[in-house]
């Protein structure tokens, strides 16, 4: 079952885009995962806007593949994926620039379970393959917009 809702939002400063995740139960001997995706981009002048649209809820049953797609708008060449548990911190899934064949992952999170494929410079697709209980989280997708002299790049620990 795949449920997906576009969201959009402009602003001069900066876009976000969020939704809750929770695993819940359709009947009592079938679970089904739900994964959200957060989308944002930080800009700190108002020089430029950055539009990010997202598929922010994606509900899957265990075993098979969630798609997250993220597409940039004007921003190009990189998408930074990040997860989010309802207790935890945000954790640095993986980075995935333009001009690359494969992308650079974080500290527990690899192939062939996470992966990122692009179709163009903006559109980018954040993979997780045999989805379990432990998958359902918010997933952000972050990028930075070089166009604006003074752009954050946003980075997180564990």
């Amino acid at each position: 079952m795949l449920i997906i809702f576009y969201c959009f939002i402009l602003s001069l400063l900066s876009s976000l885009f969020y939704s809750t995740a929770h695993l819940h139960t359709s009947t009592p001997n079938h679970k089904m995962i739900t994964i959200s995706c957060a989308f944002f981009t930080l800009l700190t002048c108002v020089g430029g806007v950055t539009v990010v649209t997202q598929s922010p809820l994606i509900t899957v049953s265990k075993g098979e593949t969630a798609q997250l797609d993220c597409n940039l708008g004007t921003v190009t060449n990189v998408a930074g994926w990040y997860k989010q548990t309802p207790a935890g911190v945000p954790q640095f899934v993986l980075v995935f620039y333009h001009g690359w064949s494969s992308p650079t992952y974080g500290s527990g999170f690899s192939a062939p379970k996470f992966t990122s494929t692009h179709s163009s410079q903006s559109d980018y697709r954040l993979i997780i393959s045999n989805v379990d209980v432990d998958d359902s989280a918010v997933y952000y997708c972050q990028t930075y917009d070089s166009s604006v002299s003074e752009g954050v790049s946003q980075r997180f620990t564990a």
